[in-house]
């Protein structure tokens, strides 16, 4: 867990960035789909977000991804993060990503973006792409 279950308005403004940037992935095919929503509530749980803010962090990060029109909002936050952490975030994209057994040119485009925006080589990139890949398959 990122933060203690008193979250303040510093890690409010983190899980929000960070559902947008989900949901931004989770968007990206024009198919946003209930296993993608339930992959992206499992890992705002896993971040630290209380089950009763949940819904409103969803519907604020909404609001923000429909209207930003670059990522580099969304990753401001994340590329901060102890290496660990952001491990477990791009686990949840590439969830998000292959939860319909494929990727496709715009995803796989986002991700090859992230990699270079949070910091994170590629090897180590292809390494948790290919884990969710197996797990997903």
């Amino acid at each position: 867990m990122f933060f203690k279950k008193d979250s303040t308005k510093i890690e409010k403004n983190f899980l929000v960035k960070t559902c947008a940037l989900l949901i931004h992935a989770a968007k990206i095919d024009e198919n946003y789909t209930k296993n993608e929503e339930e992959i992206i509530k499992k890992t705002l749980i896993e971040l630290g977000a209380k089950e009763e803010t949940i819904s409103q962090t969803i519907k604020d990060a909404k609001s923000i991804e429909e209207n930003s029109n670059q990522i580099l909002d969304f990753t401001r936050e994340v590329k901060n993060l102890p290496e660990n952490d952001k491990i477990k975030i791009v686990e949840a994209l590439w969830s998000i990503i292959y939860s319909n057994n494929e990727a496709d040119i715009y995803e796989t485009n986002l991700m090859r973006r992230l990699a270079g925006l949070l910091y994170i080589d590629s090897s180590t990139m292809g390494d948790i792409k290919d884990k969710i890949k197996k797990e997903k398959l």
